[in-house]
C-alpha cells in the first residue's frame, strides 16, 4: 500500500472513530437530544443504549486489524439508518454529516479489504 493510501487510511480510521465514540458514549450517557430521534420514530429507549454501544465498539473495532472491515460494515449499516431518520424526519442538510460517515466506512473496508487481499 502506498504511503498516501495509509495516510488516507489513518485519517478516516481518526475521524471516524472520534465522531463513532463520541455518539456512542453520550448515546450511553443517556443525553436527551441524542436519545430523542428515537422516540420520534416510535423505537424504545434501550434501542439508543444498544445503538450506542454498538457505535462505541465499532470505534474500537476498526483500530484492530482483524475486525475494521466488519466494524467499518456494522457502522455503514447504522448511518444508513440515521441518513434515513434525518431525511424522513428532518431536513436532508442535517443528513450529510452521516452521509460523511458512511463514506469513511466505505472507504476503510474498501482499504482493509485490499490490505487482506495483499498480504497472504
Amino acid at each position: 500500500m502506498s504511503k498516501l493510501k495509509m495516510i488516507i487510511m489513518y485519517v478516516c480510521l481518526v475521524l471516524a472513530s472520534l465522531a463513532f465514540a463520541a455518539a456512542g458514549i453520550a448515546k450511553l450517557a443517556g443525553v436527551e437530544m441524542v436519545h430523542a430521534s428515537f422516540a420520534i420514530m416510535g423505537l424504545p429507549v434501550w434501542f439508543g443504549y444498544f445503538i450506542g454501544t454498538c457505535e462505541l465498539a465499532g470505534a474500537i473495532g476498526l483500530w484492530i486489524r482483524r475486525t475494521s472491515a466488519l466494524a467499518s460494515a456494522g457502522l455503514f449499516i447504522i448511518m444508513l439508518g440515521a441518513t434515513y431518520f434525518h431525511i424522513a424526519y428532518e431536513t436532508f442538510d442535517k443528513a450529510i454529516p452521516a452521509i460523511v460517515l458512511a463514506i469513511l466506512t466505505i472507504a476503510i473496508i474498501v482499504t482493509r479489504k485490499a490490505q487482506s487481499h495483499t498480504k497472504v
